[in-house]
């Protein structure tokens, strides 16, 4: 896949997560997904995020950083979101945080295979 197929690919990804279009997430996700080196599967991986959206109904993943290098995604995707009680351990509790992710992606059949996420809990624990 080239490098501008997969950059459409990945944000057509994104687009998914914040359509919560869960039925066409197999599109974007392969069936033996990991997450941070765990196998999730397609159906663990829909069920986090699933979760993610109760938890943070208005949750949005916005793209603020996206490297490209086929079969390779990296992206630092930004949040400026309310989540309803506690997020990543930490007492937010309806207050508006904002925080980072930076993430990558390993790409197998134009799907997600891999996903490593590192989240900037010190930018919440600040906030609070």
């Amino acid at each position: 896949m080239t490098q501008d197929l997969l950059t459409d690919r990945y944000r057509g990804y994104i687009a998914c997560l914040n359509g919560q279009d869960w039925d066409n997430l197999g599109n974007f996700v392969h069936e033996h997904v990991r997450y941070n080196g765990e196998h999730v599967g397609l159906s663990g991986y829909r069920e986090m995020l699933e979760g993610d959206f109760r938890a943070i109904p208005d949750l949005f993943f916005d793209i603020q950083l996206l490297i490209c290098e086929p079969p390779r995604v990296a992206s630092r995707l930004q949040f400026n979101c309310t989540p309803k009680g506690e997020l990543f351990g930490l007492p937010v509790n309806g207050r508006r945080v904002q925080f980072a992710e930076n993430v990558f992606y390993e790409f197998l059949d134009g799907k997600i295979e891999n996903v490593w996420s590192v989240i900037d809990k010190a930018a919440i624990e600040l906030q609070l």
